[in-house]
């Protein structure tokens, strides 16, 4: 129980590290988030304000802090059992840290890119990360739904349904929930501008 603890507080305290705010002050880009829209400290960003060597190194920071732990903790075959809650909230804690990090007075994003590094780190097991990718692509593409944020909300949710009935790992299913939960909590709270969402499909105009 207590290495799961362990786990659990090195995922939150790895999600709370925003590399978007980091690359920022290395590159010398103070101010860039308060430059876009939403003020978010993310990849996209962290590659429109910042540049491209910025925001290369914040995905691949914000991909790898959300793999690492959730990826070590897969592997170390811990049983489910009682410690069900426990080990889903290893694989939600490095999102968690995101949207709501220790160390920014708890003002995060919105952990797109964690929550793809905690579920990449679940491999062998693809259906989750390949679940939230095809949601994205077909919301962006083929039903288009606008804007980023509406689309988010959408891929996320059916992304969540999918993992539950294709997914038997309850572990996998409470953990994939508790990401939902705090992205679409952060999503919800977030100042941006909540623009009326639009619904397109790929042929028309």
């Amino acid at each position: 129980m207590l290495g799961t603890v362990m786990f659990v507080i090195l995922g939150y305290l790895s999600g709370s590290v925003l590399y978007a705010r980091v690359f920022s002050h290395v590159f010398r880009k103070e101010g860039m988030l308060e430059q876009s829209r939403d003020g978010n400290p993310g990849t996209a960003n962290a590659f429109l304000y910042g540049g491209f060597w910025c925001g290369f190194l914040t995905l691949l920071g914000d991909l790898l802090k959300g793999f690492l732990p959730v990826f070590l903790f897969w592997h170390a075959d811990m049983p489910e059992g009682p410690r069900l809650f426990w080990n889903g909230l290893v694989i939600a804690a490095p999102v968690i840290g995101h949207a709501f990090p220790l160390f920014y007075g708890g003002r995060g994003g919105k952990g797109i890119a964690v929550t793809f590094g905690c579920l990449l780190g679940l491999l062998p097991l693809w259906r989750p990360v390949a679940a939230l990718a095809v949601f994205f692509l077909f919301f962006s593409v083929v039903l288009r739904i606008t804007p980023h944020y509406h689309r988010t909300l959408a891929a996320y949710l059916c992304a969540l349904c999918s993992v539950l009935y294709a997914v038997e790992s309850r572990t996998v299913e409470l953990g994939f929930l508790l990401i939902v939960v705090t992205v679409c909590a952060r999503l919800l709270t977030s100042k941006e501008r909540k623009e009326k969402m639009g619904v397109k499909l790929l042929w028309m105009r």
